[in-house]
């Protein structure tokens, strides 16, 4: 901590990491001359992610002053950190990481994605329909079903990210779990994974729940507040899933963490052992992420879907607490403010759906703009393309101004044909 002035004047200023910035905090200095960097003024209200991109590409650490932060004081100190963030390389010591890159474009890979997402819909429920029935579980087909997942995530991953959000729309043939195979795939291609790594994270993703199937479905599905006896069978189902997994056979160490230890929070506050930090299996950090993730975008019998930015947001104020910051961040850049399938208001008034987005460009994607100024269908939806369009036809700015619930102006996210 730094303390700057005096007396009444005095201000309390937080050294925090550029990694661990958010929107609202107050800049007062930085870990460089003001001059070495593109800054006009010395201190200043973070405003846009581009003002945090800057920060990151231009420092290691700033000074935060929190009585002219929008943020409470409380919330600002909990980003506070001794260490600097760790490296991917650091995370996953001892694997080859090597950045994946774009093979084809999204439009070209939408209908094998489609295909591949159809096949792993149906695969899963017959598999986890032959495990509730107590005939077993059959790892072998769940291995073989998420191979074209994988593949379709390596070559491109927008179009698999926009049917993991349509998921919500159709909760019988979207099921959590595969989405939470989708997201830890498409987080592990940003992490630069070698694709045995992705195989578990999409075998682990979509089996680290698969112990509820030994739990009464009336007790997920109630919206009832759940009473403490609840609770303890819900808990339950992270040892029911690790027997049920070793019962087959399955010696794939990082599954068996993401299984066993998916509901452990970075600040020791979870279940089943109360890990906390690096004592957590890094794989198992990967699914507490992804689950929460998928979670909240989806409709749930107790609560309505929210917005993919509302849980971009609840991501970042968890970080440190129920997360690790430095995985958080790289499951940000994955799948992006506004990944493809998103509904987006923009500043002309129109409303549209992403459909691709721009790896170095996250906030103007490739849209479609479903309805007019006034909200009223278009006889024709129209591609529109953020990064080159900046202006409307009246010359003002072209951006995103909201991120719109699935089901806003009625539109049947569902029936979209790309």
């Amino acid at each position: 901590m730094v303390l700057v002035g005096k007396s009444a004047d005095m201000l309390e200023v937080q050294k925090i990491y550029t990694h661990d910035l958010e929107l609202g905090m107050y800049v007062s200095n930085l870990d460089r001359p003001w001059l070495e960097t593109p800054f006009l003024l010395q201190g200043f209200m973070i405003e846009s992610y581009d003002d945090i991109k800057k920060l990151r590409e231009h420092c290691e650490f700033v000074y935060v002053d929190s009585r002219r932060s929008k943020l409470d004081e409380s919330t600002i100190k909990r980003k506070v950190r001794s260490q600097p963030r760790q490296t991917k390389q650091q995370l996953f010591t001892g694997r080859n990481l090597k950045p994946h890159e774009d093979q084809v474009a999204w439009n070209v890979e939408f209908p094998q994605a489609e295909k591949a997402v159809a096949e792993l819909s149906r695969g899963v429920d017959e598999i986890f329909d032959q495990a509730s029935r107590g005939d077993g579980l059959d790892v072998v087909r769940v291995r073989k079903a998420v191979e074209p997942i994988i593949e379709s995530i390596l070559r491109n991953p927008d179009a698999c990210i926009w049917l993991a959000l349509l998921k919500q729309q159709d909760a019988y043939t979207y099921q959590h779990s595969l989405g939470t195979a989708i997201w830890s795939v498409a987080l592990g291609r940003q992490l630069g994974l070698p694709k045995s790594d992705l195989r578990s994270l999409a075998i682990g993703g979509l089996l680290f729940d698969v112990g509820k199937l030994c739990l009464e479905p009336e007790l997920l599905s109630t919206d009832r507040p759940l009473t403490e006896d609840d609770y303890e069978k819900v808990r339950s189902h992270v040892s029911l899933g690790v027997e049920m997994i070793r019962e087959t056979g399955l010696m794939n160490q990082d599954v068996l963490d993401m299984i066993a230890h998916h509901h452990e929070r970075h600040d020791g506050s979870g279940y089943p052992a109360g890990l906390s930090g690096s004592a957590i299996p890094v794989f198992a950090r990967i699914a507490a992420i992804v689950d929460c993730y998928d979670a909240v975008t989806s409709h749930r019998p107790y609560a309505s879907a929210i917005t993919p930015i509302s849980a971009i947001k609840l991501l970042n104020e968890r970080k440190g607490i129920d997360f690790q910051p430095e995985l958080v961040e790289e499951f940000i850049q994955a799948v992006g403010i506004y990944p493809a399938g998103s509904l987006v208001e923009l500043s002309s008034g129109e409303v549209a759906v992403v459909v691709a987005q721009y790896r170095t460009q996250r906030l103007r994607p490739q849209v479609m703009v479903m309805l007019d100024a006034e909200k009223h269908p278009l006889p024709k939806s129209r591609m529109l393309d953020l990064k080159k369009e900046t202006r409307t036809a009246g010359g003002k700015p072209l951006e995103i101004v909201a991120s719109l619930k699935p089901e806003a102006y009625g539109i049947n996210m569902a029936a979209i044909k790309l």
